[in-house]
């Protein structure tokens, strides 16, 4: 660097600045104003619906199925509510072996009138179409991709007073390669985010698979059936539902904790991205401005780099630092552990995977989604 600072340099400062502060502030938050929404319950529990739709998934299902078989919670309090959205595998006679053996037990299947009965995604068409049909003052809400603890429903009921109307929970990639792996860290990074905000008071996102919401605020916000397309249905509704007045919280604990299948390639995982992309991008402005320094920490990064490459390799050890303590701070509300050697690898990885998704988002492609193609 030379004797007087330039205005990029200035900038680059600036940017770098705002992301490791963003990350002191929320340890800071996570530390000493955490919250857990749980509270004791009487014996009077709710009745609670449990919907899952699911397509060409016979390979997943049967983990779910075994799952929600091992909830602590009174079977005659529990109704279960599955669809199979057009599925070409053995997705429909599994679930419908698995509902004759329960009164409790219920399948449906999207075909005929039923397919684009509402003007949204598939997925969130077939989630409207069993709303219809639910009976629970709670639904809960994963995918059939998922395995959820047995103290899901147990715990999400106990978290809702006053005027909440979602409680999403923590979802943790299953992973089984290098890949998966650092989608486990990406995961942990967006979601310990989005608790910390929402104890803060400030409006978040649905977490399409693990997710509960009140009867009264689903029909209160017109539910999936009255909500705008988007193949973010999960953050279509939550705003639904936040205008209607409720509140949308997130709650970290074993109870509310279950695992999603990952990404088996990064063809894969760019859909995915870009599925998501289309959601962030019709978030308020203050998140996309606080999600863009994620970014610009990078190019100002290597712009630093390449005046004194000594100072730019402190920042970013730096940043890796209280990145890691920030995760490792949230993740272990669970008992949850992160290795360190994946902790120091993951810049790299998500340098990669964000460029390549920034890419991919502008490329004239459709998105694949649930054997779907969307533009």
């Amino acid at each position: 660097m030379g004797n007087g600072i330039t205005i990029g340099e200035i900038l680059a400062f600036f940017a770098i600045g705002v992301l490791l502060l963003q990350y002191v502030v929320l340890i800071f938050r996570a530390k000493f104003f955490w919250k857990d929404h749980s509270n004791l319950m009487s014996e009077d529990l709710p009745l609670v619906s449990v919907l899952v739709t699911s397509r060409n998934e016979e390979i997943y299902l049967p983990r779910l199925l075994s799952s929600l078989e091992k909830l602590n919670y009174p079977q005659e309090k529990l109704e279960f509510l599955m669809a199979d959205d057009g599925s070409s595998d053995g997705t429909f006679t599994l679930l419908n072996n698995w509902a004759a053996s329960e009164a409790n037990r219920k399948v449906l299947k999207i075909e005929g009138e039923l397919i684009q009965k509402y003007p949204v995604n598939g997925k969130a068409n077939a989630l409207a179409i069993l709303a219809e049909k639910a009976l629970g003052e709670f639904y809960f809400f994963t995918d059939a991709d998922c395995e959820v603890s047995p103290d899901w429903v147990r715990e999400g009921v106990s978290c809702f007073d006053g005027n909440t109307g979602i409680i999403n929970g923590i979802t943790e990639v299953d992973s089984n390669s290098l890949l998966g792996i650092f989608q486990k860290l990406d995961w942990w990074n967006i979601l310990a985010i989005t608790k910390v905000i929402s104890d803060m008071g400030g409006h978040t996102t649905g977490l399409g698979n693990n997710m509960v919401i009140s009867r009264d605020a689903y029909l209160q916000s017109g539910g999936f059936a009255r909500s705008s397309f988007s193949l973010t249905e999960d953050l279509e509704i939550s705003m639904s539902i936040k205008k209607a007045g409720y509140l949308v919280r997130q709650q970290v604990s074993k109870g509310m904790f279950l695992k999603t299948k990952e990404e088996k390639n990064w063809k894969a995982l760019m859909s995915q991205r870009k599925r998501w992309l289309q959601g962030v991008l019709t978030l308020p402005w203050i998140w996309k401005v606080s999600l863009s320094f994620h970014v610009l920490f990078f190019i100002a990064l290597f712009y630093l780099m390449c005046l004194n490459w000594q100072i730019a390799i402190g920042i970013w050890i730096s940043k890796i630092v209280v990145q890691s303590w920030f995760w490792t701070l949230v993740s272990s509300k669970i008992g949850s552990r992160i290795s360190a050697v994946w902790l120091l690898l993951y810049d790299f990885y998500y340098l990669l995977a964000s460029s390549l998704t920034i890419l991919y988002y502008f490329w004239p492609s459709k998105i694949t989604w649930k054997s779907r193609q969307y533009p």
